[in-house]
């Protein structure tokens, strides 16, 4: 059987909950991750998609009709706009029960934690669909 621990990535991009969405943004720009994991004394306490942070950003930013406002979005912090309700994983899960609790939330990704809210690692449906991708033995045209 297979768990999250043997799919999962285990490199995650952090924050903490104070941080502002100008530096969640060059995170993102960094990285190219789609989700940041935020944190509060290394415990799990919110994740920031990309989306999030389009959500909550001004799109005119950098562009000829950007206005003090539109700047001023860059300074709400990471608290503000994170995803509290988290749905996540344990290390030990089996990948098909992660993957149906994902499709249950509407969820594209799972943080794995430990048993004190400690991130691990994150795995996404990406992950998921790899996985089980390379597991199906290739049909043989013969058989």
């Amino acid at each position: 059987m297979l768990t999250v621990k043997e799919i999962m990535q285990p490199t995650t991009v952090r924050v903490g909950m104070d941080e502002t969405l100008a530096k969640v943004r060059e995170k993102f720009a960094e990285h190219r991750f789609h989700h940041i994991l935020v944190t509060d004394r290394n415990r799990l306490v919110g994740v920031i998609s990309d989306r999030d942070l389009l959500k909550n950003i001004s799109p005119f930013i950098n562009k000829l009709s950007e206005r003090a406002q539109d700047l001023a979005t860059l300074n709400k912090r990471a608290h503000q706009v994170m995803t509290r309700k988290l749905i996540t994983a344990g290390p030990d899960e089996p990948v098909n029960d992660a993957a149906c609790r994902m499709l249950e939330a509407r969820v594209s990704c799972l943080p794995v934690v430990d048993e004190h809210e400690r991130p691990l690692g994150i795995v996404s449906w990406r992950d998921i669909l790899s996985a089980l991708c390379a597991c199906e033995a290739p049909r043989d045209a013969a058989a």
